[in-house]
């Protein structure tokens, strides 16, 4: 909780800050990465840094937490932190990083704002970025943790990322490749909840060890499974390229220990998975989990597509809902091949599918279609709380319902 003197200094400068932070953001990480040129190389993803997605999902993060403070001080954005900390886990994040982005942080901010900057200002905002930051390293440091990946010396995130062999691969789609892996130091595969993802670190061609997160899209006895799509563009489509181009049977890659808030709950009331494009992938790992498990729960599967070829796991999808003893599934294409329903052809509608009371939503996809199935699952009486979504890349939705 903020301190009343700061509460009201971060309230009266609030519209000031927020309306500069999208300057801000980019000019802390070009200080940033001048002063530390290997987090780019070596951290973050450098196709979001082009891009502008990370710096503006960061500027709208501090201004939601900065809101929460003063809007509503009796309460903690925990959604937005816990989304936020695990991809830290993913990442391998330390505690001592926080200071290192507090210096070229503050740095940006005096140098975009100038004289308003007062040693008043400067210290509540400071108070605003570390009751953020020590909200974060304390998540963190329950999620390594839990996660067994503290190093032996009890360094948070020292033991995140693990050697894993290819075992083998198999193309989904044109487009989607899986990958099945196996840890290579003998240890057990760590444990899951369907729904999670891994980061991937791969070295490029430059030198550069970029990391990416995949979802992991089944649950086979022996390995882990993850699925990547060929992402076009440069450098966007660097680390999806090389693993489909240059990853094969027998290489080595280094994974983390599995991460992300978004995961199925072991509930028994009816739950509804809706995915778009690539967004399939963590839920066919939460319908592969239904069904192994022997799910009596009423499932929904919504999906859309472009078409039948570019549907990965579309024949996943079938025989699962097939092994379910109450479950369904809807599909929409934009371009179907051959004959197929005029009323399932162009973007998914979940108006039109009936969801049953008490239902838990899970959807994963393009942050339109998120919106658009958020709301409209909202509209048909499921609860605001009840919505879960992950969305691939920066989340430019931080903050929203926090």
């Amino acid at each position: 909780m903020l301190s009343p003197k700061s509460t009201d200094i971060v309230r009266a400068t609030l519209p000031a800050v927020g309306g500069a932070i999208g300057e801000i953001a980019p000019l802390f990480y070009d200080k940033l990465f001048a002063a530390h040129p290997a987090l780019l190389r070596d951290l973050f993803n450098r196709g979001n840094q082009a891009s502008g997605t990370q710096q503006q999902a960061l500027a709208g993060a501090i201004a939601a937490f900065a809101t929460a403070l003063v809007e509503h001080p009796e309460t903690r954005p925990d959604a937005m932190l816990s989304r936020i900390a695990h991809k830290h886990v993913s990442l391998g994040i330390r505690p001592e990083q926080y200071q290192v982005v507090r210096l070229h942080l503050f740095e940006a901010i005096a140098e975009v704002l100038g004289d308003a900057v007062t040693e008043e200002v400067a210290a509540a905002w400071d108070e605003v970025y570390w009751l953020m930051a020590n909200a974060l390293i304390a998540l963190e440091a329950r999620l390594y943790e839990q996660a067994g990946t503290d190093g032996a010396d009890g360094t948070a995130g020292a033991g995140v990322f693990r050697p894993y062999g290819v075992v083998s691969r198999l193309a989904e789609t044109a487009e989607v490749t899986t990958f099945f892996v196996r840890p290579l130091d003998g240890g057990p595969l760590p444990a899951f909840r369907p729904g999670q993802y891994v980061s991937v670190q791969v070295e490029l061609a430059d030198g550069a060890r970029q990391i990416r997160q995949y979802s992991l899209s089944g649950r086979p006895d022996d390995a882990l499974q993850f699925s990547v799509k060929r992402v076009t563009g440069e450098p966007d489509g660097e680390v999806s390229h090389h693993l489909h181009d240059r990853v094969a049977a027998g290489d080595t890659l280094m994974i983390s220990a599995p991460a992300g808030d978004v995961a199925l709950d072991e509930g028994d009331g009816p739950v509804l998975l809706a995915s778009a494009g690539i967004g399939c992938t963590p839920m066919t790992g939460m319908l592969a989990h239904l069904a192994a498990t022997g799910s009596q729960r009423r499932v929904i599967s919504v999906h859309a597509d472009r078409s039948q070829a570019t549907h990965a796991f579309r024949a996943d999808l079938l025989q699962l809902t097939e092994k379910l003893p109450d479950a369904v599934a809807h599909i929409w294409y934009e371009e179907p091949e051959g004959d197929w329903p005029a009323d399932r052809t162009g973007y998914a509608d979940l108006s039109r599918i009936e969801v049953p009371a008490g239902t838990t939503a899970y959807l994963c996809g393009p942050l339109p279609f998120l919106r658009s199935a958020r709301a409209q699952l909202l509209a048909a009486g499921v609860r605001a709380a009840a919505v879960h979504y992950e969305v691939f890349g920066p989340d430019m939705w931080l903050g929203a319902d926090a």
